[in-house]
């Protein structure tokens, strides 16, 4: 299953099962496994954001952990610490829940910053430091946390470094009557339907195929530079005290990719960074005061400033003559 189509249509399809809509979450999800990247959840309670993630790790079949987050929990219970052993006399290095391929972090911003601040390096670097030790993380890893965006109490807002840790923020909503009158009746006709019913559909093989698959994607200069234009838009709005960096520039390009491979092409359109923009870009503006005031929120700051550029018109396909050679094409190189 080295096709990043094959390997979505499974995960969604097996989740399907027990999840009423949410495929463009797991879509979204899909494309940050396939790109090494880390996913916020925002929503009110109740919308499933923690089945969903829960759901889509047990499709992989990975080593999944969950940590529920409180304000006393401390940075060791997440990463881990060094335990003495009198039997032995020696100290032994005892692994926290970090050491996960899929770890959830639940309700994120109820733990300290000081506990916020120990998953910077996991999801960063990719490793831990435990008493002056690095450890690296399985591969693959990544990272699933949940926010409650309406209960401040007992919350610690997290920081601009932390936000940018997550390739995408994504928001899940209260579904549309259709679908939670679907959801009624599922759950009238099955109540005792629970995640871990879900079966493992994806091997770690297949994800590191499909990541290859995806390193592949062909990408026009053309893109590139629409790109470039949907970052410096958000820098000149009059609405952002300070605009997307150039790391958002890059995950938004790596996501396209990744979304278009997991649409069944192995080229980016205009129209791949262009529905990323908001969930890649939109945590990490800064809005300026007269926006706050205003009761602007980041997501519709982002999306006026992809409506200000003009994205290329002409044919961003790679040509025959492009990929004739080798069956490679000439921007195949994983600018990621």
């Amino acid at each position: 299953m080295d096709e990043p189509d094959t390997l979505y249509t499974a995960i969604r399809d097996e989740a399907a099962t027990v999840l009423v809509g949410n495929e463009s979450v797991l879509e979204e999800l899909t494309v940050s496994l396939l790109t090494g990247g880390h996913v916020l959840l925002e929503g009110v309670p109740g919308v499933a954001k923690t089945t969903i993630a829960e759901v889509f790790a047990r499709t992989l079949g990975l080593d999944f952990q969950r940590i529920q987050m409180t304000p006393d929990l401390m940075p060791a219970d997440v990463t881990g610490t060094t335990i003495y052993r009198e039997t032995t006399g020696e100290f032994e290095t005892k692994r926290g829940p970090i050491f996960s391929n899929l770890v959830v972090v639940d309700e994120i911003n109820r733990a300290t910053p000081k506990t916020q601040s120990a998953l910077l390096e996991a999801m960063q670097e990719g490793q831990v430091t435990i008493e002056g030790e690095t450890y690296p993380l399985p591969e693959p890893f990544m990272v699933v946390a949940t926010m409650n965006p309406i209960d401040m109490d007992g919350t610690f807002a997290l920081p601009e470094a932390q936000f940018d840790r997550f390739q995408l923020k994504i928001d899940v909503d209260i579904p549309e009557r259709e679908l939670e009158s679907a959801l009624l009746e599922r759950f009238d006709e099955t109540p005792d339907l629970r995640p871990d019913l879900i079966r493992q559909v994806v091997s770690a093989d297949d994800i590191y195929a499909a990541r290859a698959t995806v390193r592949d994607v062909h990408v026009d200069p053309s893109i590139r530079d629409y790109i470039l234009d949907i970052v410096q838009s958000t820098r000149d709005s009059t609405d952002t005290a300070h605009g997307a960096s150039p790391r958002a520039g890059i995950h938004l390009l790596s996501s396209s990719k990744a979304r278009a491979a997991v649409e069944g092409r192995d080229y980016v359109i205009p129209d791949d960074p262009k529905a990323l923009a908001e969930p890649v870009l939109a945590h990490r503006i800064v809005l300026s005061t007269d926006a706050e005031l205003s009761d602007l929120d980041s997501r519709s700051v982002v999306g006026d400033a992809v409506s200000a550029v003009t994205p290329p018109t002409h044919d961003v396909a790679p040509s025959a003559e492009a990929v004739s050679d080798g069956g490679e094409h000439p921007n195949a190189d994983g600018d990621e």
